[in-house]
């Protein structure tokens, strides 16, 4: 791994990936006084609009990060599915990567996280490699009813199906094209939460709130911070996330992400070697956002403070609200939004809104949680999001 050097404001940082979390790197990068170059594919994208300079090559093409090489002077990205041999070949030029390639390596393949996590002595899920129709026919009837997993490139939902039985499993996996897989086992879930850390290279960390996640058709629709979980709970997960960062000699952000279950049960589920959509509030509600660690880290500066300065709960906001009923193009009710007290709206500055896409948030503030709780309640109602009711005051887990 290439040795972060400190980088002052004015040079210029480079950026894999061009979509709406690198969009608010940038923002937090140009407001320190830094200058974001981007490689992305895809033209007009939303880091690439509010950065210096945008790279238009995959990115695993070879002039493509050679020319990144030669503007940046480190690089992060924003995107779990970056190539991690892309990393590699710019530490191979020189460049200092953040985090480096073997650590975006072992969160691409669910397998090899899942014993990467319980290596570092944090506890995950039961679970079963399936790789071949033999591993079908092997797997233990605990693990059902489970949930198969692709091993790599699924997000957001996508790459999982329910199965109850070993012929379902079978039918799933086949439908996935028999590419590798991993069974978990289905369990009762109390919520589910996430832990953001940052981590420099000399082993400094700096661990945001607990994050408290809710989903809808496995998007994240809504997220309290901090979590309405005990101190005690809190704690540990922040605890398990310094253990899975410290083994992963990680550096930059990165996301935990967790289930607590019965009895204050605690296990990991994945990691997103990236700022997480869970940590959007850090914007407002802390001293340091998500997005400014990573600056941080990248150039080698101190670490931010994370206190919470606000309660705060975040709200997706995707596509579907562009169409109406019948399906015809509409536009949100930006204004009267806008005018509700506490409100931050943050637009993604997409072309095209397609439903389930994600199109941008809304943070909502307040002075205390029940305050931040009604607004975003009364704020969801107005963007008529269905999971309005569920926002409400609730005792801690």
């Amino acid at each position: 791994m290439s040795e972060m050097k400190t980088l002052l404001p004015g040079a210029t940082l480079g950026l894999l990936g061009g979509g709406q979390l690198g969009r608010m790197f940038s923002q937090a990068a140009t407001r320190m006084g830094y200058h974001v170059a981007v490689l992305e594919p895809g033209e007009n994208s939303p880091a690439g609009e509010v950065s210096l300079k945008q790279i238009t090559r995959s990115y695993d093409d070879a002039e493509g990060l050679q020319t990144l090489a030669q503007c940046a002077q480190a690089v992060t990205t924003e995107f779990e599915n970056v190539p991690a041999k892309s990393l590699a070949a710019l530490a191979a030029l020189g460049l200092p990567t953040a985090p480096h390639a073997d650590a975006v390596a072992a969160t691409q393949d669910r397998n090899v996280e899942k014993s990467f996590i319980e290596r570092a002595g944090v506890p995950t899920a039961p679970h079963q490699a399936v790789k071949r129709i033999e591993d079908i026919e092997s797997l233990s009837d605990d693990l059902f009813p489970g949930i198969l997993k692709t091993a790599r490139l699924g997000y957001d939902g996508k790459g999982q199906a329910r199965v109850h039985s070993k012929a379902e499993a079978k039918t799933a996996w086949e439908s996935f094209g028999r590419v590798d897989c991993v069974l978990e086992k289905m369990l009762a879930l109390k919520t589910e939460v996430s832990v953001i850390i940052c981590r420099n290279a000399a082993g400094d960390t700096a661990v945001f709130p607990v994050c408290e996640n809710h989903h809808r058709s496995g998007i994240l629709a809504y997220t309290v911070m901090p979590a309405r979980i005990s101190a005690e709970l809190a704690s540990r997960a922040q605890e398990y996330a310094e253990k899975i960062a410290h083994a992963l000699d990680y550096v930059g952000v990165l996301c935990v992400e967790l289930f607590v279950l019965d009895g204050d049960k605690l296990i990991a589920n994945e990691l997103a070697p990236r700022p997480h959509n869970s940590g959007h509030a850090t914007i407002e509600a802390c001293s340091t956002s998500q997005y400014e660690q990573q600056v941080r880290a990248m150039a080698g500066l101190p670490l931010g403070d994370t206190t919470q300065i606000a309660p705060a709960v975040m709200l997706n906001i995707l596509g579907d609200l562009w169409f109406d009923a019948d399906d015809q193009p509409t536009t949100p009710p930006w204004t009267e939004l806008l005018k509700m007290p506490g409100v931050k709206l943050h637009l993604y500055g997409k072309a095209q809104a397609r439903r389930a896409r994600k199109m941008g948030h809304v943070t909502v503030l307040g002075t205390n949680q029940a305050q931040a709780l009604s607004r975003a309640h009364d704020a969801a109602k107005l963007l008529g999001l269905p999971f309005a009711d569920e926002l409400s005051a609730k005792e801690a887990l």
